[in-house]
């Protein structure tokens, strides 16, 4: 009987320990997992949103037909935030759209709000700017006839432009009625280089200038023109040089001068090139001390003319005492 007493609370006390040992164990787990989940949600929330500024097209709503809007950007900045890879999405294929409202704005100078269409409701966003100040005018489309304007002075001396023809004649520039009025000349700016002696075939830029030659804010078809611009020699003739010291200071020193180049052509009006039966050079030669070769620049201000050509010739001073 003792013995069977004995054995019963060995039995329970086995019990006991084994149901103490399984209490530990699960809430253990329990913890474990609860810690588990709180990390990962503390994780998630940390990383799960993110923050991306990227630049859009802004679209106008507004009629078109009837009014110009001029004054606003053709990009704003976006700010979203919201579920990370939901912001990459959005970001990179830009599935929606920024715009502008003025569908119920008359002429004159407004302050508009930009909006969204298209945007998961999940995101938040904010726009910069967030209004735009914009001047609605009615529109109006006028004919202009075009000029073609260019630096007459990038034309090489003893050179001479002809009339410039472009492919355009006339050019439709729309845009707001008030910027029309500011209209006094539109005009293909034809890009002559520096010293040009030979004709220029080119494609120009056409733009509307006002009275102060500033450029008017209107569209204009076609926006280029291409355009030729004969450039010719004008009046010249061949004459022989003649060579002639500069910078003697002692009547005993004299110097020979001699060059391969015996003609140049000359140019200028016929009443210039009637006077001249030479074309005189002045060559330095206060530098040389017994033999010299030196890059001389023919200079039309001293024989009363336009050009030459070749406008430097190379001669050769030889000292002679």
């Amino acid at each position: 009987m003792r013995q069977w007493l004995l054995k019963n609370w060995a039995y329970r006390l086995l019990s006991l320990f084994f149901a103490i040992l399984l209490f530990m164990y699960v809430g253990s787990t329990q913890s474990n997992t609860t810690s588990s989940q709180s990390g990962n949600t503390n994780s998630t929330s940390l990383t799960s949103n993110r923050t991306q500024t990227f630049s859009v097209p802004l679209s106008l709503t507004v009629n078109s037909n009837k009014y110009f809007v001029t004054g606003y950007p053709q990009k704003v900045k976006v700010h979203l935030t919201g579920p990370s890879a939901l912001v990459t999405t959005t970001a990179n294929t830009q599935n929606f759209k920024a715009y502008a409202d003025f569908s119920k704005l008359g002429v004159g100078t407004h302050t508009v709000r930009i909006q969204q269409d298209g945007l998961n409701n999940d995101l938040r966003y904010r726009f910069e700017p967030a209004t735009i100040k914009v001047d609605i005018q009615p529109r109006e489309t006028v004919s202009y006839p075009l000029t073609v304007k260019y630096s007459q002075r990038n034309i090489a001396s003893g050179y001479q432009a002809g009339e410039a023809n472009a492919d355009v004649k006339n050019v439709k520039i729309t845009g707001a009625s008030d910027q029309i009025n500011r209209i006094k000349s539109v005009v293909a700016q034809l890009n002559v280089p520096q010293n040009a002696k030979s004709s220029i075939s080119s494609q120009a830029i056409i733009e509307a200038l006002d009275a102060k030659q500033n450029t008017v804010n209107v569209v204009i078809t076609p926006a280029t023109a291409d355009v030729t611009l004969p450039i010719t020699p004008g009046n010249s003739k061949e004459l022989p040089i003649k060579l002639e010291p500069k910078g003697v200071t002692d009547d005993n020193e004299s110097f020979t001068l001699t060059s391969s180049t015996k003609r140049v052509r000359v140019f200028g009006t016929k009443a210039e090139l009637a006077k001249l039966t030479s074309v005189k050079i002045e060559v330095d030669t206060s530098d040389v001390t017994k033999s010299k070769t030196k890059q001389v620049s023919l200079d039309p201000k001293l024989n009363n003319v336009k050009g030459f050509d070749p406008e430097r010739i190379s001669v050769k001073i030889t000292r002679n005492n």
